[in-house]
């Protein structure tokens, strides 16, 4: 991370920068105009990840700076929310004046929400006793006078947890509350109001669907129990187990009725689709109950592979979100044979990063 390019002022700068350089990659496919979507240009992380250094009396929150090989200390962090900013000097004065909870800390996450929560990972090179439980209970105590906190502690082959691993993030999508279960150490989107953005696009552009919506690498349901509402109903694939817990978690909390999680990865439900192999999984759902015109994708940096491609073409509406330009260009080269891109988008997760989230719509030719 360069931490010396973070700078607000350059934040438009740095945005028209990515812009020009997501046109230029996609200049070989026919795109409609690029919808760009910006972030706050600070306070805009909701999650942050600090090692923690010893200097004798003194302990302080620091990252790696690759461009400049070498640690930078972070008594504040710019791109970390207000609430995770907030945090940081509470909580290391509380960790540097305790014997037992600063001992062998190695590192500190944060979890923060929009909605105020915040979660608190202490990572230790030693194993955590009964002394440290009592110091770590205090600790909490003390943080909740002023923060709505929860404290996770973790060493080898241990997590002991005051008093939940997760935090309720509560996000206002076109007008509505919608609520999601994060659990600590799963992916979530890391910036919660561009997240939003990208809820809301994703809603536009499928609110004229007709029938059923397929979406494969659903996550915590973040996309799925937001566009539940423009479809009759949702089936929705996840491997990761955390974050199907959480998806039916998301169900119950939002009353969404009309969602199907299956936890089963891409490739398996390709195979099942194609009635190559029967899976335990599946028994009890009838997949050919489901008329699904429409499909949402959001795939890891990868990209999919080239059977769950052939099987993405097979449905007459594509939205596929992609944290990889590369390797969404790969997958287009192939869905652009069969579909158009009709529309394009940039979404600014990351600021003064070289990360581009985009976004593509595509209808059957």
């Amino acid at each position: 991370m360069n931490l010396a390019a973070m700078d607000p002022n350059t934040y438009d700068a740095q945005l028209e920068e990515k812009r020009i350089k997501l046109e230029k990659i996609f200049a070989d496919f026919d795109t409609p105009n690029l919808e760009v979507f910006s972030s706050e240009p600070t306070n805009y992380r909701m999650r942050a990840e600090f090692r923690i250094w010893h200097d004798g009396e003194d302990m302080y929150y620091y990252m790696f700076d690759k461009t400049l090989n070498s640690k930078i200390r972070c008594d504040q962090f710019m791109p970390a929310s207000k609430l995770i900013n907030n945090m940081m000097p509470t909580l290391i004065a509380e960790l540097k004046r305790n014997t037992t909870l600063r001992h062998r800390l190695f590192q500190i996450d944060f979890l923060s929400t929009l909605s105020g929560e915040i979660l608190v990972s202490l990572l230790y090179h030693k194993q955590l006793d009964q002394q440290w439980e009592a110091e770590a209970a205090t600790l909490k105590e003390k943080l909740a006078a002023t923060f709505n906190v929860n404290i996770i502690g973790r060493a080898r082959k241990q997590k002991i947890v005051f008093d939940k691993d997760f935090v309720i993030e509560s996000l206002l999508v076109n007008g509505e509350q919608l609520q999601y279960h994060q659990i600590e150490n799963s992916f979530t989107q890391p910036n919660g109001n561009v997240s939003i953005k990208m809820l809301e696009w994703a809603i536009d552009i499928t609110k004229e669907s007709k029938g059923d919506l397929l979406e494969l690498y659903c996550g915590n349901g973040n996309f799925s129990i937001a566009l539940a509402q423009n479809f009759d109903r949702v089936l929705a694939t996840e491997l990761a187990k955390p974050s199907v817990e959480s998806a039916q978690y998301n169900i119950k909390i939002n009353a969404i009725d009309n969602l199907q999680i299956i936890r089963m990865s891409a490739e398996d439900f390709t195979d099942a689709m194609a009635k190559k192999r029967s899976f335990r999984r599946l028994e009890g759902i009838d997949l050919d109950s489901y008329h699904c015109n429409t499909i949402f994708v959001d795939p890891p940096r990868a990209g999919m592979d080239p059977d769950t491609v052939k099987l993405v073409q097979g449905y007459k509406r594509i939205v596929y979100i992609s944290c990889n330009p590369n390797t969404l260009i790969d997958n287009l080269n192939e869905l652009s044979q069969t579909h158009n891109i009709t529309r394009f988008a940039l979404f600014d997760q990351f600021p003064y990063t070289d990360h581009m989230e985009a976004g593509v719509f595509l209808e059957k030719k």
